[in-house]
């Protein structure tokens, strides 16, 4: 299934089951858009993301940067990501956004796609320290900035996938139990040649901290 969003619009649920993934539409103008990514493509603190493959680290092209509510390293991907405090107006669009998905985050992992040629494979955010000791559902809110790119979803057990073009703008939110029977990825395109910033406010529960 295919959802071509030319003029997103809300919707209550992007899958067909096993989770929730809400699409808020576009929450910002195109000015305030373009304002917001030329703001962070020059504030955030980039750098090379490191992954853990098979017991080796391997640094991405894609550019990562770590933002949240304490100075302290989140275990992430089988690695340690040191944050660093909220930017002015990072911390802003934080708040807009847990007012209108109404719920709470206390970090940010945004990501800088420089062209199409530099993506995201295949995988789900299952991490524990997503998870409270109850159970609680994992909440993550994924916005984008510049080029509109392909986010596809396909689940674990079944050959169901739903593939959605996402704007600069572009609110979705990922819940319930989404990242349990879902993986996600973030397409290649040799065609596009603007970059994408793409931030994904999370909750780390205390009691997980590494």
């Amino acid at each position: 299934m295919t959802l071509d969003l030319f003029e997103p619009e809300p919707h209550a649920n992007l899958l067909p089951y096993d989770g929730i993934v809400q699409d808020y539409g576009l929450i910002l103008t195109p000015q305030q858009s373009e304002q917001y990514l030329q703001y962070f493509l020059t504030h955030l603190a980039w750098q090379h993301d490191e992954v853990l493959l098979y017991g080796k680290h391997y640094k991405t092209a894609r550019k990562v940067a770590w933002y949240g509510d304490e100075n302290y390293p989140y275990h992430y991907s089988g690695t340690f990501k040191q944050a660093h405090v909220w930017t002015p107006g990072l911390f802003r669009l934080k708040q807009h956004i847990e007012n209108l998905v109404g719920h709470a985050f206390n970090s940010c992992l945004a990501n800088l796609y420089e062209d199409g040629t530099q993506a995201m494979g295949w995988h789900s955010d299952d991490e524990s320290t997503l998870q409270s000791n109850i159970g609680q559902e994992t909440v993550i809110a994924s916005l984008s900035f510049g080029a509109t790119r392909k986010f596809s979803f396909k689940h674990k057990q079944k050959p169901d996938k739903v593939d959605v073009l996402l704007q600069s703008g572009q609110l979705i939110v990922m819940r319930g139990k989404t990242q349990q029977y879902w993986k996600h990825t973030l397409r290649k395109s040799v065609k596009i040649i603007e970059p994408r910033v793409n931030l994904t406010f999370r909750y780390f529960y205390p009691h997980e901290k590494q």
